[in-house]
């Protein structure tokens, strides 16, 4: 039997995500973060938890979750803290816009930022990056639609969609994605970025690299920047 929350995975992952969730829920948790470039994430103990050796898992009592967006929903469902969407419409709606954010912005974010940052700039894919930067204005534009008659995705209060949607798009600006066209989209991120608990989140007002997550230059990318 285990006691309690357990969250493993680094913040400047997709773990982040769940980490503010849990600092937005105000629930007591233990954090474990483990890397994914350092063999932690290849243990026979933490393969038990996760079998696909990625971050983030979730222990809740004898609840194991992986999958950032799915262990957020459970989250809200199970703890609440004003981000549970209310009521079926509302639930399917949250539901929608992180199964969109992951399969139209994520998908794009990936190559974008790993041919713009995260990688040294003799290995990255210039043609690459700059494809992902202009098939991201499409989503943007749709999101930009989505927020123009509310400050949230599901209406005047935020929730689980922002969170899902939200995380890896406060790295568009520093890999040089202009939202100048998308201000809807920029005064929402500006207002999630304020929120106390992201912040701790970040160590700090706004996300910072942490350089063990720098591919080694030379180093065989095995998504081939992807």
């Amino acid at each position: 039997m285990r006691d309690g929350i357990t969250l493993y995975g680094i913040a400047t992952s997709r773990a982040g995500r769940c980490l503010w969730m849990l600092e937005e829920l105000g629930v007591p948790y233990r954090h474990e973060p483990i890397h994914f470039n350092d063999g932690s994430t290849r243990t026979p103990a933490y393969r038990a938890l996760n079998p696909n050796e990625r971050i983030p898992t979730l222990v809740d009592g004898e609840l194991v979750l992986f999958e950032s967006m799915a262990i957020n929903h459970y989250l809200a469902e199970r703890y609440d803290g004003g981000l549970r969407p209310i009521g079926p419409k509302a639930a399917a709606r949250a539901l929608m816009w992180s199964f969109w954010g992951s399969n139209e912005v994520e998908n794009l974010l990936r190559p974008l930022l790993r041919n713009r940052l995260f990688v040294p700039e003799p290995d990255r894919d210039r043609a690459l990056g700059d494809l992902a930067a202009s098939q991201l204005e499409k989503p943007l534009r749709i999101l930009d639609d989505a927020l123009a008659d509310r400050p949230y995705l599901l209406g005047a209060s935020i929730s689980v969609a922002d969170l899902n949607v939200s995380h890896g798009m406060f790295w568009l600006m520093p890999a040089g994605v202009d939202l100048a066209g998308h201000r809807h989209v920029s005064g929402w991120l500006e207002r999630l970025a304020e929120r106390p608990a992201l912040q701790k989140t970040w160590g700090g007002p706004r996300p910072t690299m942490d350089a063990r997550n720098l591919r080694p230059l030379g180093e065989v990318d095995p998504r081939r920047g992807l």
